[in-house]
Parts: C-alpha cells; sequence; structure tokens
C-alpha cells in the first residue's frame, strides 16, 4: 500500500489520462456505432453491406490487431499524429461495431407495425428512423450497451500498452519496470484506478436502465 500512498499524484495524472481515452473513446463509438446500426437495417443495400462489413471485421479482429494497425499501419500511408489519437481511433473502430450490434438488436425488438404507420403517414426511412423507431427502441438498447462500455474502459489498458504514454498502464509499466517497485501493489493500484472507472459508470448505466424502463 506504500507504493499507492507514496505515488498517488501519479496515479491520478494516469487516472485523468484514461479517462481521457474513455470520454474520446465512447463519444466516437456511439456515434459512428449508431450510425452503422442504422446501415444495418437500411432498404439501401449497399449501406447494409457497409453496416455488415464492418461488424464482421472488426467484431471478429483482436483488438491489439486494430490497435496495431493504427499504431504502425497510418503512419506508413502518410497518416501522422500523437500515438494518442491511434489509440483512440483504434479503440472507437473496435467498440463500434459491438455498439452497432446493441442498436441494431434494439431497433429489431421495436414491432414492424411502428414501421409501417410512419411510412403510411408519409415518412422516409431516415424520418421514420429518428422519429419512431429509435425513441422506442432505447429502452433496448441501454442494457447490452452497458456492458458495451464496461468493456471498452477495460480495453483501455491495451491502448495505453501501444505508447500511449501517461495513463494507467504507462504508470504500472513505469512504477515496476523503471523504478523497480514491486509488482503486485504497483498492479493493485492500476486497478484500483479503473475501479474507480468501472463501478460508477456500472451504476449510471444501471440507473438509466431502471429510468428508461419506468419511461416504458
Amino acid at each position: 500500500m506504500d507504493v499507492i500512498i507514496d505515488n498517488l499524484p501519479l496515479y491520478a495524472e494516469g487516472l485523468l489520462k484514461t479517462l481521457q481515452i474513455c470520454a474520446y473513446g465512447l463519444v466516437g463509438s456511439l456515434v459512428l456505432g449508431t450510425i452503422l446500426g442504422g446501415f444495418r437495417v437500411s432498404p439501401v443495400a449497399p449501406l447494409r453491406w457497409v453496416g455488415t462489413s464492418w461488424v464482421t471485421v472488426f467484431r471478429n479482429t483482436p483488438l491489439t490487431i486494430v490497435l496495431f494497425f493504427c499504431a504502425f499501419g497510418l503512419p506508413e500511408v502518410g497518416i501522422n499524429g500523437a500515438y494518442f489519437w491511434f489509440g483512440v481511433t483504434g479503440l472507437v473502430l473496435y467498440t463500434s461495431a459491438f455498439v452497432c450490434e446493441a442498436v441494431r438488436s434494439g431497433i429489431n425488438s421495436v414491432s414492424p407495425g411502428q414501421a409501417e404507420a410512419a411510412r403510411a403517414v408519409g415518412l422516409n426511412f431516415g424520418q421514420s428512423l429518428s422519429y419512431v423507431i429509435m425513441p422506442q427502441a432505447v429502452r433496448s438498447v441501454v442494457p447490452p450497451l452497458g456492458s458495451v462500455i464496461i468493456a471498452m474502459i477495460k480495453n483501455s489498458a491495451i491502448v495505453g500498452a501501444f505508447g500511449v504514454g501517461g495513463d494507467l498502464f504507462a504508470v504500472g509499466q513505469q512504477l515496476s519496470s523503471a523504478q523497480g517497485k514491486a509488482a503486485l501493489p504497483v498492479l493493485a493500484g492500476v486497478a484500483l484506478g479503473y475501479l474507480v472507472i468501472t463501478i460508477p459508470g456500472g451504476l449510471l448505466l444501471g440507473w438509466l436502465e431502471r429510468k428508461v424502463a419506468i419511461a416504458r
């Protein structure tokens, strides 16, 4: 415990950087995954193909491979930047596939009669999805989406292994390797940092799930 207490400022900096990775990853994944979810149920065949291909590729590819291509492949094609953004990009590409499937399952839970009624009053596909289907699908999307978000937070540790300095994973590496601290208490501090993020996040998602269920 002395290792954790003596290095609390360092752990706090790592927690802040990890929160930044998770925040950017969450926003990007929700936006991209929701768009792809719409593609998956679109009446336009090429859009359905894009959504299906995206899910097939990124859901079945290990996150480490996706991060490897982002960190070392993108610079090879002339896309340069900080490893932080390469890591966030890889996390968004990977997680958006799971968000897409959660959104698609929620959309499919809505009665087909709702879409038919929307078309009967003259709404096109985009308007039916935005104004009729998605508001009803939200209550079915929240529970699986909560699991996806918690998994994304834990996956941010893998992002740290690809050169994102200053996050919780990097703090653990610095203390155990560079400073020679005992590994177990150092890793206990890193695990505690992730629990600080995931437990409140899980409670918030549980509250949101109950809130949506009451609205039903």
